[in-house]
């Protein structure tokens, strides 16, 4: 089957639902219309010039020009992060959490499929590396932003049940432990729900992708597994990762709860 190719038109009639859904959060006083027009604006403008990015990289397959895309997108993900806090984590610790935790999950888990499930030659090849790369880096995100804002805002209005704790003699890890665990729970249910409802409420979008390309279905839905075992993984450990990170940090070094370490978002 031929991909057919879309033409300016076909995004123009598309785009219209975009300008009636701002038209409606209008009417109705939502409040939101703003966002919805900026948030189109953005994936517009991101998109074509990734597209345009990525004809580039796939024609030279230069490994320090793919890496410094990856550093670009992980560089992004860590704002995102830092921005869907509520109380944020003051200096450095606002953006070295986020990013770490998702350099640690996803950089690896990529490099893994690369090299071991996947067995691309050479491993760095970019019409491999950043589709995965990107379907890693924007889940994990979301799992990591949703944890540590989880752990944040927990920690700030159980602040007395944990100081009662440590009276008591817990540990740090032992006074904070349910909160954490309750964070990292919250961060895994997207990912959770998206793998308890695909192919039943939804079509993810990699496996619609390439049915839309021509691809066998079977191939196609193969390949979404992969996928989602993937981005499961890496939701996981990165949030496992933000959330230890992000825990330690609200205590110093003699164990003292340190909610001054937070700011407001």
């Amino acid at each position: 089957m031929n991909l057919i190719l879309l033409r300016p038109w076909d995004l123009g009639l598309a785009a219209l639902l975009v300008l009636l859904l701002a038209w409606l959060s209008w009417r109705l006083h939502l409040g939101v219309e703003k966002r919805v027009l900026i948030a189109a604006a953005r994936s517009t403008v991101q998109l074509m010039l990734l597209g345009l990015v990525l004809g580039s990289l796939f024609a030279t397959t230069h490994p320090w020009l793919i890496g410094a895309l990856a550093v670009v997108m992980l560089s992004v993900a860590g704002w995102e992060v830092r921005a869907r806090q509520k109380r944020r984590y003051r200096g450095f610790w606002g953006y070295g959490i986020g990013a770490l935790s998702m350099f640690l999950s996803s950089f690896s888990i990529t490099v893994l499929a690369l090299t071991v499930i996947i067995r691309v030659e050479p491993w760095y090849q970019p019409q491999y590396l950043i589709p995965l790369l990107g379907m890693l880096l924007g889940n994990t995100m979301t799992g990591v932003a949703v944890a540590l804002d989880n752990l944040t805002r927990q920690a700030s209005d159980g602040r007395a049940l944990i100081e009662a704790r440590l009276l008591l003699g817990a540990r740090w890890d032992e006074a904070i432990g349910e909160m954490r665990r309750d964070a990292l729970r919250s961060g895994l249910i997207p990912i959770v729900n998206a793998m308890a409802t695909a192919g039943l409420v939804s079509l993810p979008g990699m496996m619609t992708g390439q049915i839309l390309a021509g691809s066998p279905p079977l191939e196609a839905a193969k390949y979404q597994l992969l996928i989602m075992f993937l981005i499961a993984g890496g939701t996981g450990l990165g949030s496992l990762t933000a959330v230890w990170i992000g825990s330690r940090r609200l205590f110093d070094e003699r164990e003292r709860l340190r909610l001054d370490r937070l700011g407001q978002g």
